[in-house]
């Protein structure tokens, strides 16, 4: 209970947190969010039906859970439609956690719009949303969005759906650095060693959809995904040997016998 990853007022003991895109169905969904021990899920409310009631709505799956929905504006390219999404999507299911994103290159990189989301941020932050912003890794960018009022920042660790791993592990340690809110490590997670590597960074947490939802056997990566950002937290926690050009003995080298 010491190690509570807090995100405005939200508090969290896993630091884990899976999406639901790219499942066969809802009730895998459901299966490999449980395997992953996460206690938020993110929905593309554009894409994933929450907040119609006379269809096939994925809360339904989760009601006796304690899995919390984050929904986010993925398909938005302005400010202004992800103001009016999350608008409408609490109205609708009364959530005020959200994850912003605003994408400026829909065609190859996915990439964040920066200057629409930092827009996006300063207004949703005025309307009382719990802001976890989405946005490239660059401690600059970080910075201003904790200044326009996210609760967290959520720099990319590669391309969305890539599964490249960390590709900058020098920014993630910029921007932890530089911000005062949670640092969640999301996009281009591949598997469990690459979440475990940006949990011993000193993030506090890790975003990963495609690489559960695509696996050959996603209840188990879900089981992996978990036990990596543990593993990594316990290790970041533990603090690592410096790194040397040279070796040193195991064992003490004086009071020698021979």
């Amino acid at each position: 209970m010491s190690d509570i990853l807090k995100i405005g007022k939200y508090e969290f003991t896993s630091r884990l947190i899976v999406g639901s895109g790219k499942y066969p169905d809802f009730q895998t969904t459901r299966d490999a969010t449980l395997a992953s021990g996460s206690e938020m899920i993110t929905v593309a409310v554009r894409r994933v039906n929450i907040t119609n009631p006379d269809e096939e709505n994925l809360m339904d799956y989760f009601k006796d859970t304690d899995v919390k929905f984050l929904p986010n504006s993925a398909g938005c390219t302005t400010a202004e439609e992800a103001i009016t999404l999350f608008r409408l999507t609490r109205e609708a299911t009364g959530i005020d956690l959200i994850k912003l994103e605003v994408i400026g290159d829909t065609a190859k990189t996915l990439y964040p719009d920066v200057v629409e989301t930092i827009k996006a941020c300063e207004v949703l932050a005025k309307d009382g949303f719990t802001i976890m912003a989405y946005t490239n890794d660059d401690p600059i960018v970080a910075k201003r969005l904790e200044e326009a009022g996210a609760h967290a920042v959520m720099p990319l660790a590669a391309p969305i759906g890539s599964g490249l791993g960390i590709q900058n592990r020098f920014n993630v340690v910029f921007i932890k650095e530089a911000v005062s809110v949670p640092v969640i490590v999301d996009a281009g997670i591949g598997c469990a060693s690459d979440a475990a590597a940006a949990m011993e960074l000193g993030a506090d947490g890790v975003l990963t959809n495609t690489a559960i939802a695509q696996a050959e056997n996603p209840i188990l990566m879900a089981e992996a995904m978990k036990h990596a950002v543990i593993a990594g937290r316990m290790s970041y926690k533990a603090g690592r040997i410096p790194k040397r050009p040279f070796a040193t003995a195991s064992s003490p080298v004086d009071g020698m016998i021979f």
